[in-house]
């Protein structure tokens, strides 16, 4: 694994600690550290800007606005290609800018023939499909940036199952010029007559597949057969995944004709570069009863970096975990499929607004074995569904596509059920070449899915050390030293109160889901105006929870705690001031009682009135004396 330096030199002090979080590393002596070196200066000499693909001015613009002048590998090699009409395969890892990567040359093309006149519209000229509803609300807003400079000429609208057949036919009335959906929302509205088949046939142009290898495991490939009918054979079909599987491959069987295939040699990067260099990968061994107690040692001592994205196999599990982080002052948020979409995307607005720190997520993808027999037992849990309060949104997912911003630390608090779970998990940090870390938790149980992981790790690197290393800066004693307060609190979480906390959270969201709807249409920067990591106990929390007392930090654990707030400080992600109040001016802090010192007098008329009273005291007093 490349050297990659979490923590800056900042302090003698803290250099042992230092040296020993990169010797955990493995960055010294890596055979493949040169060979890095040698690929960044490489991609350096290739850098490309826009003004080189030939994009339309107005895109430009947009891309300029958004700080963005350089094209990342993928985007060099495929806008070229999809420019030319090619049907492109492009597989890279995530945070890579695959998303641009087919918007732009879309968009250019759109604007082109809008320009000539050319554009036919008795529906769509373009389809983008993806996996889950939270990313088609991704890449909507992606694609309406880049069309700032050029809103009256195209239009883009999103449709997703949860809208009403009343508001999908408005917002397919026109007709849009880009229509970012799921494949199940397209072929209901083909089934319903909302679209007619021939319509397409007639316009689509352009068919575009994000994250290809989820379509399928969202059980799309019926959705997808439904639409192939309606597909002319002059559309081009753009495929993006970020990993190869049989899946992939039978979409591109079934949907594109004679594609050109960007492997990722072809874009730069090392082959089968599933993990970013920029990101390194620690573990923790413990039992599974200790798990709760080992990440409060590490959100506790502050061991690892802000943000921070739990992840979590089940919703009792991330309500378990939150309301006994709660008990120690801790402050987090659970996103999970039970959530109405609305305050889905707010809460993840809110992560990466940095509005919280801790974000539990819940991750209940299963492998193929497990899908088989959901399969084969639908029909006895036909009965028992009938019974279910709340029912699972079939769209969300968390684990993949979702833009995550600035997430430093992912922790595996359940591990992921095969090793391709891992990589996309990990995939959340170091996006767009900015350093990570990720720490597993690893009971005994879950110790064979750990050696697939490392098994497919040192197949892709060529490796025979492990490259997955263990975490240096928590040691024994400072896990013991919270032993007993953890085991307390753990005990006292009941499943009782996992089953309140998810039925208030879900009431509190709904009524949140109705409020976002209306306020954010009227204010679209308000953020902060509903609190999705509030308290979810009604149990006071005790006070002596919420620190840990100095005598029960080993020096070690303490001095490496030190080392990482300098190196949030010097990185400067420490917490954004508070915005102050508008009509209120900062002072010495002390509060006033408004009805005391409010007065309808002007302040000139108050000032005469006390000197007329002071000099009416000073003439009585002046009496008393001379008698």
């Amino acid at each position: 694994m490349p050297r990659v330096k979490p923590i800056p030199e900042m302090e003698e002090e803290a250099e042992e600690v230092r040296q020993e979080v990169e010797g955990a590393s493995g960055a010294e002596g890596s055979p493949d550290a040169g060979a890095g070196g040698e690929e960044g200066a490489e991609e350096e000499e290739k850098e490309v800007s826009f003004d080189e693909l030939g994009l339309d001015e107005q895109l430009k613009r947009a891309l300029r606005k958004k700080g963005i002048a350089k094209a990342t590998p993928i985007q060099q090699e495929a806008i070229p290609l999809i420019l030319e009409g090619k049907d492109v395969v492009a597989k890279a890892k995530t945070g890579s800018g695959k998303t641009f990567a087919y918007l732009l040359p879309l968009l250019h093309d759109l604007l082109k023939l809008s320009s000539e006149g050319r554009i036919r519209k008795p529906a769509p000229n373009a389809f983008i499909l993806v996996p889950t509803r939270e990313l088609c609300q991704q890449v909507y807003n992606e694609a309406s940036s880049l069309l700032e400079f050029c809103t009256s000429k195209l239009k883009v609208v999103q449709v997703t199952a949860s809208m009403s057949d009343k508001d999908i036919t408005v917002a397919l009335s026109g007709p849009p010029n880009i229509l970012v959906s799921t494949p199940a929302c397209v072929a209901t509205c083909i089934s319903k007559g909302i679209m007619r088949g021939s319509s397409i046939k007639e316009s689509l142009s352009m068919m575009i597949l994000d994250e290809a290898d989820l379509l399928l495991s969202y059980r799309c490939e019926d959705d997808l057969k439904a639409l192939i009918p309606h597909i002319p054979r002059s559309c081009q079909s753009i495929l993006m995944s970020a990993t190869s599987s049989s899946d992939v491959d039978k979409l591109i069987k079934l949907l594109l004709h004679n594609p050109f295939v960007l492997t990722l040699t072809e874009v730069g990067r090392a082959k089968d570069d599933v993990i970013p260099k920029n990101v390194q990968q620690f573990w923790i061994s413990c039992d599974a009863k200790d798990k709760m107690l080992h990440i409060l040692a590490l959100l506790k001592f502050e061991l690892i970096q802000k943000k921070v994205l739990i992840f979590v196999n089940s919703i009792d599990a991330a309500f378990r975990l939150r309301l006994f982080l709660e008990k120690f002052g801790i402050r987090s948020a659970v996103l999970n499929a039970e959530l109405p979409q609305n305050s889905r995307l707010h809460i993840i607005e809110a992560f990466n607004a940095r509005l919280f720190d801790y974000l539990i997520a819940t991750d209940d993808t299963k492998t193929k074995e497990d899908k088989q027999t959901d399969k084969e037992n639908k029909k006895e849990a036909r009965v028992s569904r009938k019974h279910l309060q709340q029912t699972l949104d079939a769209e969300f997912g968390v684990v993949r596509g979702i833009d995550f911003k600035n997430v430093f630390t992912v922790v595996n608090f359940d591990m992921p059920p095969d090793p391709a779970g891992y990589v996309h998990r990990i995939g959340r940090t170091g996006r767009a070449n900015k350093t990570g870390a990720s720490v597993s938790l690893v009971s005994e149980e879950e110790s064979s899915i750990f050696e697939d992981i490392e098994h497919m790790l040192q197949e892709v690197e060529n490796k025979d050390i492990d490259c997955i290393s263990p975490f240096p800066l928590l040691t024994k004693d400072a896990v013991d030293s919270l032993r007993y307060r953890a085991q307390d609190v753990a005990r006292s979480v009941t499943t009782r109160d996992i089953q309140e906390a998810r039925r208030q959270d879900i009431k509190n969201e709904i009524l949140n889901s109705e409020k976002l709807k209306s306020h954010f249409e009227e204010n679209p920067r308000d953020l902060d105006l509903l609190k999705h990591d509030k308290l979810l106990s009604n149990k006071e929390i005790p006070a002596h929870l919420r620190d840990v007392p100095d005598y029960l930090i080993d020096p070690k654990t303490k001095e490496a705690s030190n080392v990482v707030k300098l190196s949030r400080a010097a990185m400067g992600i420490d917490k954004p001031q508070r915005r102050k109040r508008q009509g209120f001016k900062g002072g010495s802090g002390k509060s006033r009682d408004p009805l005391r010192t409010f007065s309808a007098e002007g302040k000139s008329r108050r000032r005469r009135r006390k000197d007329r009273e002071g000099e009416q005291d000073r003439r009585k007093k002046s009496k008393k004396a001379e008698s």
